[in-house]
């Protein structure tokens, strides 16, 4: 059940967020440790933010990556790892004319969660 949630400002006005979201997607599905009809990802934009002092029209990107308990810290930092390579490639160009702030954080589901999802059958068959 991982979920990808990337948060990001409304500024950030030239980039395909659901290219970026497809792309990230790709990490999770070629990765062992996830399964494919798990993975969800989404892109929400901020209008209602301050960064800094507020002087600036300043970015920020902050992708969330929500997995259930059991995997080890090494696939986790291995995954996030990854993830925020393909995020940094994708906003490279911003970084060098515009003031962004990018991060990434891993959570982990402890608590049961309630869910129902047929799509994992496509791909167990």
């Amino acid at each position: 059940m991982p979920h990808i949630i990337v948060e990001y400002t409304d500024n950030l006005v030239d980039f395909d967020f659901r290219s970026l979201l497809k792309q990230m997607n790709m990490v999770l599905v070629e990765s062992p440790h996830f399964p494919t009809g798990g993975i969800r990802s989404r892109a929400v934009k901020r209008t209602d933010y301050v960064l800094a002092d507020g002087t600036e029209d300043d970015s920020f990107v902050h992708i969330e990556l929500k997995v259930g308990a059991g995997r080890s810290e090494e696939i986790l930092k291995e995954t996030s790892e990854a993830l925020f390579a393909v995020a940094e490639s994708f906003f490279s160009d911003c970084f060098k004319d515009h003031y962004l702030a990018l991060s990434l954080e891993v959570t982990e589901f402890n608590f049961p969660t309630q869910k129902k999802n047929n799509i994992h059958n496509r791909y167990t068959g």
